[in-house]
């Protein structure tokens, strides 16, 4: 009877305790859920966006730099220079291409067309109109003052080469070509031709050549 009770009473005893530590899991505080997560993201590998890009490969500038090559002179006045060279030697060659065209025309005094005949004025004057729209005087003597003065070692080809073949007077003009030679219309029974500055009759009654203003500032 008496270890009936001791063995109810130890039951008991352990109920009570087994309660007791049901009690003490339930009112045990809960988790601290932001030190948790804060846990969490320190165990987990830093992802830094910035740092990444930064360190990722950037195109080369130079690519997008343009080479010497490409690059436009910084000098204008030679580019300028260059420009005026060029037309200059076109125009020169427009002439003389237009001027043999009209070789063996014959002469005629006072024709200024193709279909009349030309004197020396009169083939210069079609020739600069036709070939460049230039409009020159419509004599020689006139031409002369027109134009800028231009030594014989500097003559190009398209000036104007004149002579005094009556009197003291400009009387005759031609276009120059080159190396010497002109072109022009001579003389009554004659025919547009080409003769050189060197043959004896034309050095001899040579003057000069000039530029004509138009053409000096093409």
């Amino acid at each position: 009877m008496y270890l009936k009770r001791l063995f109810a009473l130890a039951l008991a005893v352990c109920a009570v305790s087994a309660s007791t530590a049901v009690l003490a899991d339930e009112t045990a505080p809960a988790p601290n859920l932001g030190q948790s997560a804060s846990l969490l993201l320190t165990s987990l590998p830093v992802f830094a966006p910035a740092t990444q890009l930064a360190q990722s490969a950037l195109p080369d500038p130079s690519q997008f730099t343009a080479k010497a090559d490409d690059v436009e002179p910084a000098d204008g006045q030679d580019v300028a220079d260059d420009a005026v060279a060029h037309a200059d030697g076109d125009a020169g060659h427009m002439l003389i291409a237009l001027a043999m065209k009209l070789k063996d025309i014959r002469y005629r005094r006072g024709g200024k067309e193709p279909s009349t005949g030309f004197d020396c004025s009169g083939f210069v004057r079609y020739v600069f109109q036709h070939s460049i729209g230039l409009d020159l005087p419509t004599n020689s003597a006139r031409q002369f003052l027109a134009g800028f003065k231009v030594n014989r070692a500097d003559m190009k080809t398209g000036d104007l080469v004149f002579f005094r073949t009556r009197g003291k007077n400009i009387s005759h003009v031609g276009i120059y070509i080159d190396n010497g030679q002109f072109i022009h219309s001579p003389s009554a029974g004659k025919v547009v031709r080409v003769d050189s500055l060197n043959e004896a009759y034309w050095a001899k009654r040579f003057v000069g050549a000039k530029r004509p203003e138009g053409i000096a500032r093409i």
